[in-house]
């Protein structure tokens, strides 16, 4: 970490410049006076070139290793396809770099562990873009549980659903690159909240089921048109996970099912005393058949992608807040593994 009083705005730089490094991550660095971004890269060089001019960097890359060896970065946000989450940011790592990485952190549980342990014998922040827990419904949750609002959860449900949105861009279809479908692309994120929310209990067995039924028949949705023919991944996945506490947590994710809603983002929770949906954050208890609100937001909060960077950097600069950091990211991580492996071989996966 460094100190918040430094003079020399830090140097940043970006590995990938597709949509989330130029609307997340780019956008919020350029806001800041003691951030400079300095360099970018991209195996694309008409992209890279592009995104540079947006945000007036002077230094464009092909090469990872070039780039942290020309511009000398303080910072580095890790924004490439999934496949490449572990090489870039342990060369990042190693060049003496904090590093923001969206998610998912790697393809496996111990690429995941390996960042973490290289970010721990380097001293640096290493995190990631987990920017649902930053909205301000997750914390009213998450304060709630603290405080013995909901007595003992024993249910909680995440979903993230879509009814035909398939992304027809980048490699969201390519298991190869992606390591797999709306589990590990928008399930992730669901799955972070509820993890965050609830303390990030011990996880005993995990069980699932996984389809590819749509995604490899339709060609064209609510996010444009892909390839069936290539369509590799998973379009939805079901799967239980069973807390040491005795506690289940049950996960629904899809790019494609046919469902009522166009898409459903959401976390329930039900407890001995109270229960909660997360977005928007709304606690309730039954008293003699009656809904009795305790608590509740009713604006949307659309600012927990800047929450997440702004918090990765306040962190950099040395003050305790916090971060979705590589600890929580190897737990994650194995979580998904344990999915993708229940729902594969059909066999409940121990954990614990």
């Amino acid at each position: 970490m460094m100190n918040a009083s430094l003079s020399t705005p830090l140097r940043v730089a970006i590995i990938g410049a597709g949509q989330v490094a130029d609307c997340v991550h780019a956008a919020y660095y350029a806001t800041r006076p003691d951030l400079q971004l300095v360099a970018v890269m991209d195996n694309r060089l008409p992209q890279a070139q592009a995104f540079a001019e947006r945000y007036g960097i002077t230094g464009v890359y092909q090469d990872v290793q070039q780039m942290l060896h020309d511009a000398t970065p303080d910072i580095v946000s890790v924004c490439s396809p999934n496949r490449f989450h572990f090489e870039h940011v342990m060369a990042a790592l190693a060049a003496g770099c904090h590093v923001m990485c969206e998610k998912p952190p790697a393809m496996t549980p111990q690429q995941a562990e390996q960042m973490r342990n290289a970010a721990r014998k380097a001293g640096k922040v290493l995190a990631y873009d987990f920017h649902h827990r930053f909205s301000h419904d997750a914390q009213l949750l998450r304060d709630a549980v603290q405080n013995g609002v909901f007595g003992e959860i024993y249910v909680t449900t995440a979903q993230a659903l879509r009814r035909c949105g398939v992304p027809g861009w980048g490699v969201f279809t390519n298991k190869a690159l992606q390591g797999g479908g709306p589990l590990i692309d928008i399930g992730i994120h669901m799955l972070d909240a509820a993890m965050y929310v609830l303390g990030f209990p011990a996880v005993k067995r995990v069980t699932a089921h996984s389809f590819q039924k749509l995604g490899n028949r339709k060609n064209r949705g609510q996010f444009g048109e892909w390839d069936p023919a290539t369509f590799t991944v998973e379009d939805a996945l079901f799967g239980t996970l069973e807390f040491c506490n005795g506690g289940i947590l049950r996960l629904e994710t899809s790019f494609a099912l046919n469902i009522r809603e166009q898409s459903v983002l959401n976390v329930s929770f039900c407890g001995e005393k109270a229960g909660a949906m997360l977005f928007p954050a709304h606690i309730f208890a039954d008293v003699d058949g009656e809904l009795h609100t305790l608590a509740q937001r009713d604006e949307t909060d659309d600012q927990r992608h800047l929450r997440s960077m702004e918090a990765f950097v306040q962190h950099v600069l040395g003050e305790p807040v916090m971060i979705a950091d590589a600890e929580q990211g190897v737990v994650i991580q194995q979580l998904i593994a344990a999915l993708y492996n229940a729902a594969e071989t059909g066999e409940c996966v121990e954990l614990c």
